[in-house]
């Protein structure tokens, strides 16, 4: 016992073993409590949040197991190690690596703050599950300003003048933005896509030419797939300096197209084809019918002009229906014995009278 006691007190670097076992024993029974208190806690208040429909709860839940509880981990080890004496490098470094987890830790609540406050106003707003996936861009520039603030109150707080890492980040900068003024006015541009929103992932869009589906939207550049297959990939401040054609909140498609009969059409035939019109279009569904008329002497035929409405923004079932529609036009004009008008030129000639040709043949 005696020479238990001896061993005890025997003195290492300044500590006695006593000293160390006691913050040995301080680290383990710590650690023990904050697993519990993550299993049993914990356990409990996420079984409670998840029957809940706020999120706020789940949130607070979910930000003390990924950040308090190596917080108290850490705790509990600082704590152990006022038990020892530490010389003063290692009381420095131990000083320094606290500095550095606190600010980890800060930075990464701030974080995952401005996420939940961001989600949360998107997903009130219509689409807001799209706009949500469609944040990381977003987030990226957000967290690289949250870390770069961070990594300069750290070292700031390490005991180094941070004025003049600034003034060089500064001159730097300036630099960087006259070599990447494109790139820059891409990533602001993205800011204007992301905000007012001309278009999503999934839109279909129209850029003069060139047509496709929206896939993604990065930082610099957004991609849309084509109708052939081939990805399309645009520079941000090319789709916001260009007209855009975007059909996701079509409800309905106009259709206006124009038929032509020969002039040797008898003219009592012209208001049965304009009744013949409008019957080949409601015949079809889902159709609204708008007119159809007698619209112009054409330089071939006798031009007829027929508007109606697919009442579906599906380009397939605008297709089907025009499709039906002019084969019953077809159809019904073959019945009623009238002729789609030809490309044709007429030319007259009259016969010169015996004066007329004399006087012709003088000329000559």
């Amino acid at each position: 016992m005696n020479f238990n006691l001896d061993f005890l007190q025997r003195v290492y670097w300044r500590n006695t073993v006593q000293d160390y076992l006691i913050t040995l024993g301080i680290i383990l029974l710590g650690i023990v409590l904050v697993r519990l208190f993550k299993k049993g806690v914990l356990g409990k208040l996420r079984q409670w949040t998840s029957r809940t429909k706020s999120n706020l709860d789940d949130y607070l839940v979910d930000s003390m197991d990924r950040f308090g509880i190596p917080a108290l981990n850490f705790a509990v080890i600082y704590f152990a190690l006022d038990f020892i004496r530490l010389s003063r490098k290692v009381d420095k470094i131990v000083t320094m690596i606290t500095t550095i987890i606190i600010t980890i830790l800060i930075i990464r609540i701030l974080s995952s703050t401005i996420l939940l406050v961001l989600q949360a106003n998107l997903r009130k707003q219509q689409q807001g599950e799209e706009k949500v996936k469609q944040m990381g861009g977003l987030m990226l520039i957000i967290n690289s300003v949250i870390w770069i603030l961070g990594i300069l109150f750290l070292i700031d707080n390490l005991g180094y003048n941070v004025s003049t890492i600034i003034a060089g980040l500064g001159i730097g900068g300036i630099a960087i933005a006259l070599a990447a003024q494109n790139i820059l006015g891409d990533v602001f541009n993205y800011f204007v896509i992301f905000f007012d929103r001309p278009f999503e992932v999934g839109d279909f869009i129209i850029i003069d030419t060139k047509m496709g589906v929206v896939d993604y939207i990065g930082l610099k550049t957004t991609r849309i797939k084509s109708l052939s297959g081939e990805m399309l990939v645009f520079a941000n401040s090319d789709l916001t300096g260009s007209r855009i054609h975007n059909y996701k909140n079509m409800q309905q498609r106009r259709v206006l197209f124009k038929i032509q009969v020969n002039y040797s059409t008898p003219p009592e035939k012209l208001t049965a084809i304009s009744a013949m019109l409008k019957q080949v279009v409601e015949e079809q569904s889902p159709v609204r019918f708008d007119r159809a008329h007698f619209f112009n002497y054409g330089a071939y035929g006798l031009e007829f002009e027929i508007v109606y409405f697919v009442l579906d923004a599906d380009y397939t079932v605008y297709m089907n229906v025009h499709q039906r529609v002019n084969i019953r036009i077809y159809e019904e004009l073959k019945k009623m014995d009238v002729a789609f008008a030809l490309p044709t030129q007429h030319l007259y000639l009259a016969n010169l009278d015996t004066e007329q040709e004399s006087s012709v043949r003088g000329l000559k």
